[in-house]
């Protein structure tokens, strides 16, 4: 891509000129309040990047894309007089670097510490204006000892459901003591109910193995049943995990993103994840033997939005992972059973609720007994239902819902119509609401008035209730990794316990090797040194995912040295401030990290919010969303395809402020594009007629000023352009239409362009206008006129962001066609005020006109008021 030929101007100078500058003098730092340089009278300004994680690959072309974005409101606004916190970190900690360490051995640290080097460097040579004084790695003791922190607070917490928020767990052992019978309980019986309430608690979870990773993975880490990292092989496996109890807060998300200024295609995304739905709690008595002979009742609770067909369930349907198909499972049917659950534990969750596949499944050989009709129904395992949806369990209605109605048939199970649809419908299939009929107590109702009547007469007979479901489950929060952070707990004699906080950080052992155990324990648990706490307890050895780190970056920014707290209370007041609920004033990043990083996000930052830690209820206020952008070949970037395009390449050929610039010229900022090397060539063009606007090449090969630049008024026209380019941009950039603030400035140089006088005032203005686009470009031009002219002083980033006065923009003038006998022979301004008689003179006396009618006798001159003037001559 390397371009012999002679640069159009000497980007390749001045860029690492200003770069330079900008790290010496710490341009873009935002003082904190109480330091030297605060100023209190200036409002705030947040604006933040999804930090990213940084991989040995270094950035492609689409990774800036947002970043330019920010780069320009941030410039922006502190021409604007804003105090703007502009930061940049690492959302470090993760699998490749592990995977690297198993490979060739050598820390994550070292990985990380090499990547991080290679992605600061890309992203100053782009000329970002962050304040790298509060520059955060999440990998730092310094910045995961508050991450362990805040999961401490996590752990000694509860949600209180009458206060609807999170409280000490200090104050629920104050409340347990009035409980009904407290005095009884022993001490084993107290701590487990406590346990049992904690925000971080441990749970027996069916999780996603992957034996070659050696760790569990997430649901999102799983592509079609193998690892998104490697494509390895995963398989379901209950495993003691730590859990987050983020369901408690399920309403609380939901409702408080009516306030938030986010896409409304986002704010769907997290309400379908969280997937709110009401309706009734439905149990279902199964009687089975246990292993000493005794006869047991299991109430089997299945969650319905349709509780008023529960007349019409057949059979019953239980994942196969429930813990109820081991006790009930006849000792015929457990050969078949046992052979599905393997199958089973082999499919993603994707690919077990594809509607178009086959329904498959196997009896247990037990029953269960419908409480509506006491008739025995079948009991089921499937692997269309999830152990990690609702309970676990349905009531399979197969005459009014598909997926049963298909499974039924496959199986040849009973088909009880118990909705009437209106008009000639087909009742077999039909899901929609319509008259209860076969159902005894509901027989007549309309659907909505049976729901009702049958969740009240489900509570009265204790067989069921009314209930809100959700289909997020809560987090679970364990990795079985080394590069991750520890947790500040312990074990002994088979409870867990928090560490004290002054034991923080928890940072993890050094090891000879990061390879999987094989036993399913975490690589942690090699270091037998450090997990041996003391001679009674053990450390835990699990490590947290990599979204602990990234789900409260944005607080550690504005305090980022404090080493006294997770962040300083004057700071986080100060930044986080605002009259609306979220802090950070703007948040860019991709749609990849739509749901689960602002879910969780959120979730931590509502729990510091309700123990006091916190001023405001929400972190992110406005969200945007930048686009992918695609390869030239119109397909996404990929080592695989080779349409990989890396920005320094790019920046070597055309200069980083070509390449800015044509990120944001591409299209509107939230749409997918592809890539053009042909474009950023035209962007760099434009720089360069910019260059050339101000600057003229003497004989001895220099650039000097131009002759034609004076310190004199601009006319009428010129005032006009600039004061229309300065109202266009500046209203493009408050709306992230960056791309045609581009535009403008293009229009307003061309219009300079051929001018033999260019004001300096109207320059002056243009490069403030540019400067957060092309900062290096418009700072080189900035000082060169402050060296010849007097005014501008300062650096062009200490400028003040120029005013437009909307009378220069009324139109005054109106341009007026000149026909002769019909044909167009010239254009003319006159004032809009011009009358008839005035707009006949000046036609008349045009000196094109003159000539055409000057041997012809004129006959008729028709006007048209602010069009045209039509001379009839012969």
């Amino acid at each position: 891509m390397n371009n012999p030929r002679r640069k159009p101007y000497p980007f390749d100078q001045i860029e690492p000129k200003w770069q330079a500058i900008w790290d010496e003098r710490q341009f873009f730092h935002a003082p904190n309040p109480g330091e030297k340089t605060f100023d209190p009278a200036k409002p705030k300004f947040y604006i933040l990047d999804m930090f990213p994680y940084p991989s040995g690959a270094g950035l492609h072309v689409g990774h800036p894309e947002g970043y330019t974005a920010t780069d320009i409101v941030a410039r922006h606004k502190r021409m604007r007089g804003f105090n703007v916190l502009h930061p940049m970190g690492w959302d470090a900690f993760g699998l490749p670097a592990e995977q690297y360490a198993i490979k060739s051995g050598q820390h994550p640290a070292v990985t990380t510490r090499e990547n991080v080097a290679k992605f600061k460097s890309q992203l100053k040579r782009i000329g970002f204006s962050y304040d790298w004084e509060r520059e955060i790695n999440t990998t730092d003791p310094r910045y995961y000892k508050w991450t362990q922190w805040i999961f401490l607070q996590i752990y000694n917490s509860y949600f209180d459901e009458e206060q609807n928020k999170a409280r000490p767990i200090s104050e629920l052992r104050k409340k347990m003591k009035s409980w009904r019978g407290y005095d009884q309980w022993s001490a084993e019986v107290r701590e487990k109910m406590i346990n049992d309430r904690r925000l971080a608690y441990v749970d027996e979870v069916p999780v996603w193995w992957c034996e070659e990773l050696g760790t569990v993975l997430a649901n999102e880490e799983v592509i079609d049943g193998r690892s998104e990292i490697g494509g390895f092989p995963v398989v379901r496996r209950p495993m003691r995990q730590w859990m987050l109890r983020i369901t408690a807060y399920a309403e609380r998300l939901l409702d408080e993103l009516e306030a938030l200024d986010w896409p409304k295609g986002i704010k769907l995304l997290q309400r379908n994840w969280i997937g709110r739905s009401e309706g009734a709690l439905i149990d279902f008595d199964c009687t089975y033997v246990d292993a000493q002979g005794t006869l047991m009742t299991y109430h089997l609770k299945v969650f319905t939005t349709r509780p008023d067909t529960v007349y019409g369930a057949t059979f019953m349907v239980i994942a196969p992972e429930h813990p109820l198909v081991d006790v009930v499972v006849t000792e015929e049917q457990w050969p078949a059973v046992r052979e599905y659950r393997e199958r089973t534990a082999r499919k993603s969750e994707l690919e077990r609720t594809d509607l178009s596949r086959e329904k498959t499944g196997v009896f247990t050989g037990a029953y269960a007994i419908n409480p509506a009709n006491n008739e025995k129904i079948p009991i089921w395992i499937a692997d269309y239902v999830l152990l990690g949806y609702g309970t676990g369990a349905i009531m399979g209605v197969p005459a009014h819902d598909e997926r049963d109605l298909e499974f039924a048939r496959n199986f040849d199970l009973p088909i009880v119509e118990v909705v009437q649809p209106p008009g000639d419908e087909d009742p077999i299939g039909f899901v929609g609401e319509g008259i209860a009929v076969n159902s005894p107590v509901l027989d007549g109702l309309p659907s909505r008035e049976a729901i009702r009547k049958i969740t009240a007469w489900l509570e009265k007979r204790g067989a069921g209730k009314g209930a809100i479901n959700y289909k997020r489950r809560d987090w679970l929060f364990s990795r079985q990794r080394y590069w991750g952070e520890p947790f500040p707990i312990v074990w002994q004699e088979g409870k867990h316990r928090a560490l004290d906080e002054n034991e923080l950080p928890v940072v993890p052992p050094p090891l000879d090797d990061y390879k999987p155990t094989g036993t399913g324990e975490p690589p942690l648990a090699k270091a037998k040194d450090w997990v041996r706490y003391s001679e009674k307890a053990l450390r835990e050895t699990n490590t947290m995912p990599q979204w602990a780190g990234s789900c409260w970056y944005y607080l550690r920014f504005c305090d980022p040295q404090n080493d006294q707290r997770f962040v300083g209370e004057e700071a986080e007041h100060y930044w986080m401030s605002g009259d609306k609920p979220g802090g950070v004033d703007l948040y860019v990043g991709g749609t990849e990290h739509a749901v689960l990083h602002l879910l969780y996000a959120r979730f931590w930052h509502k729990v510091l919010f309700d123990l006091g830690y916190l001023s405001k209820p929400e972190p992110f206020q406005r969200l945007v969303n930048q686009g992918i952008i695609l390869g030239e070949d119109g397909q996404k970037m990929s080592k695989s395809r080779g349409n990989i395009v890396n920005p320094d390449d790019v920046i070597d050929q055309y200069g980083a402020d070509a390449f800015r610039c044509y990120e944001m010229f591409m299209g509107p900022l939230e749409q997918m594009k592809p890539w053009s090397m042909r474009g950023v060539e035209g962007v760099a063009r434009f720089l360069a007629r910019v260059w050339r606007l101000l600057m003229t090449e003497n004989q001895a090969g220099g650039w000097e000023l131009s002759a034609t630049l004076k310190d004199v008024d601009p006319d009428r026209a010129q005032q006009k352009i600039t004061h229309a380019t300065i109202k266009k941009v500046t209203e493009d950039i408050e709306a992230l239409s960056l791309n045609t603030a581009i535009s403008q400035m293009m229009i307003f140089v061309n219009a300079f362009t051929n001018a033999e006088v260019i004001p300096l005032r109207a320059m002056r203005s243009f490069l403030v206008l540019l400067n957060p686009f092309a900062p290096h470009l418009s700072s080189e031009l900035w000082e060169k006129l402050g060296a010849k002219f007097r005014g501008g002083q300062g650096d062009i980033t200490e400028q003040s962001w120029p005013d437009y006065d909307e009378q220069l923009l009324v139109e005054d003038e109106i341009e007026i066609v000149v026909q002769v006998n019909g044909k167009v022979r010239d254009r003319m301004k006159m004032s809009i005020l011009a009358t008839e008689d005035e707009m006949k003179a000046a036609a008349l006396a045009n000196p094109k006109i003159r000539k055409l009618v000057a041997e012809k006798t004129i006959r008729k001159v028709v006007v048209i008021p602010k069009k045209l003037v039509n001379i009839a001559a012969s």
